[in-house]
């Protein structure tokens, strides 16, 4: 199991490859949350310009884009060991968004 740390630093990962392919997929601004199921913590934030901002744990407000993911499969997406797509259909994570907001998505992993 990965620990918060390396969880905080995959969210921030994630977020540098949204931030890298912005222009292409164009996202725009979203409301982001990803709770890591095995460690009972979610990170939410807001994708503003391509940068996660206002990162936090506290309980927030339902996110535009929100991910459930385990700590170790987190990590694994982030690094690129596990392809977004096959996690998904293997139900290792699971992604609640707008079906624009998905296909956008699938672009950038």
């Amino acid at each position: 199991m990965a620990t918060l740390e390396q969880c905080r630093k995959a969210v921030e990962g994630l977020a540098e490859r949204m931030r890298a392919s912005d222009r292409r997929a164009g996202l725009g601004d979203r409301s982001l949350s990803c709770q890591v199921s095995d460690l009972d913590v979610t990170f939410s934030g807001m994708l503003r310009g391509g940068e996660l901002v206002d990162m936090t744990t506290e309980p927030a407000a339902k996110a535009q884009i929100r991910m459930t993911v385990s700590s170790d499969d987190l990590v694994a997406l982030t690094s690129g060991e596990l392809d977004l797509m096959k996690a998904w259909l293997a139900k290792r994570i699971r992604i609640e968004a707008s079906m624009l907001d998905l296909i956008k998505l699938k672009t950038i992993f």
